[in-house]
């Protein structure tokens, strides 16, 4: 998406009342001025997980119904009549199609079409092209992006274990078939997540940028984050700009994140906000700072999650994350992180070391390595330093490939955990029960 040389404009409001507060930050970045006559309009909203088993995770995970339904009103008020909402949901059985359907069906979605005459779907059902870049690099695109003439870019306000701020360029990743998400996560040190994800906007149709900080999440981007009600909405026609900015507010520099640097680069943009003008709230007004890794030791190697270490946790390697485990694995990492803290026993382990990932190498001298995942083990299944091997060659692994490889290594890790998955996001909402500012209705359509 190419930018003109003219200074950019971001518009920070608060959010107060239905459609006037999204009618607001529009106004103020003249946000839908450019849209075209009879355009065919994308939203692309963030639902980065769903549960069809009780409570859904809300709260700074998912874009909220009422922005989305917000701006629906804001296009059809300009007489917009194609309007398309996709996303493509993360989910570990690729054939799942009723997760979706109950997510698009509870938030709204289906309800829009009755309202507005909007048309919602899984991107997972539609086609994908390719697209390849100017340094060659190819990824595959939903079409329904690719072919709109506008796009409403609908992401939360929250930063991201892995790229820092998951904001509107990060959003687009949803536009991506599983291969292309998988290659974002390559182990190339050069073309790794950040630079990957930087890529993204260039395909994107021209269009408006509005990050949904009703809530924010810190330690994102999924429900085991920090929830902040924060009624914020931030608004653009410039999608870098508007990151920029969002990343101001939670309290990174741009300069700081790798990916809004490769782009402002790409782009012969400056990293700060010299080419932005930020109407409405002051940036420093509304600031705050919100952290976005899981600490580990701080010891050279980061071999184990300080909460593990309080436990008093030995006999036991299990690294820090890195930019090369995909959304499939990473799902799974933190669940398996319970499930072995839930075994400890205060007994040592036997030397056991454990790699995710594709760009971990097993440690010479180690007793027993389990490696997680597909990509883990073709790249170590061979590897001298190996002294015994227990391998989960799935991808993504399956509850017994996990259970089967930690059991015998060990670790006695219990399958309930993984097959009561489903009911995690559950747990983590209930600390928001009772609270007026966590409002549920947020997320439906009337």
């Amino acid at each position: 998406m190419k930018s003109d040389s003219k200074r950019q404009t971001v518009s920070i409001i608060h959010y107060e009342k239905p459609i006037d507060s999204v009618r607001k930050v529009v106004d103020l970045s003249h946000g839908l001025n450019h849209l075209p006559a009879n355009a065919k309009v994308f939203i692309k909203p963030n639902i980065v997980f769903w549960s069809r088993f009780g409570t859904f995770p809300a709260f700074g995970v998912i874009t909220t119904s009422r922005i989305l339904e917000d701006m629906v009103i804001l296009l059809k008020e300009r007489g917009v009549e194609k309007i398309l909402i996709g996303e493509g949901i993360t989910l570990s059985d690729r054939k799942d199609r009723e997760t979706p359907a109950h997510a698009f069906e509870t938030l709204g979605y289906n309800r829009m079409k009755q309202k507005y005459g909007v048309e919602a779907f899984d991107l997972f059902e539609r086609p994908y092209e390719k697209v390849t870049f100017g340094d060659g690099t190819t990824l595959n695109f939903a079409t329904d992006f690719l072919k709109a003439d506008f796009l409403i870019n609908l992401p939360v306000l929250k930063t991201h274990a892995q790229t820092m701020v998951s904001l509107g360029i990060k959003n687009v990743k949803g536009t991506l078939d599983i291969n292309s998400r998988k290659k974002c996560h390559s182990a190339d040190p050069e073309k790794d997540l950040h630079y990957m994800v930087s890529k993204l906007q260039e395909a994107a149709p021209p269009g408006f940028t509005l990050i949904d900080g009703i809530y924010s999440n810190e330690r994102g981007p999924a429900f085991d984050g920090k929830i902040r009600r924060e009624n914020l909405l931030i608004g653009s026609r410039d999608m870098l700009s508007a990151d920029k900015v969002g990343a101001r507010v939670l309290g990174y520099d741009p300069s700081e994140v790798p990916h809004l640097v490769h782009a402002a680069r790409d782009m012969a943009r400056p990293i700060d906000l010299s080419d932005t003008e930020v109407l409405g709230e002051k940036i420093e007004t509304v600031a705050s700072k919100h952290r976005h890794d899981f600490p580990y030791t701080p010891d050279e190697s980061r071999a184990l999650p300080v909460a593990m270490k309080r436990m008093g946790v030995q006999g036991l390697s299990y690294r820090k994350y890195d930019l090369s485990m995909c959304t499939y694995c990473s799902s799974l990492n933190g669940i398996l992180l319970t499930a072995i803290s839930q075994a400890w026993e205060g007994k040592p382990w036997d030397d056991v070391e454990v790699l995710t990932g594709k760009m971990m190498k097993p440690t010479p001298g180690k007793k027993k390595t389990i490696l997680v995942g597909k990509c883990m083990y073709q790249a170590n299944k061979n590897n001298p330093h190996i002294n015994e091997l227990f391998a989960v060659k799935g991808c993504p692994p399956t509850t017994t490939q996990v259970v089967k490889a930690f059991n015998d290594a060990g670790i006695a890790i219990r399958p309930d955990i993984f097959e009561a998955k489903d009911q995690f996001p559950a747990l983590f909402m209930k600390k928001y029960e009772g609270k007026p500012e966590f409002d549920i209705n947020l997320f439906r359509v009337k």
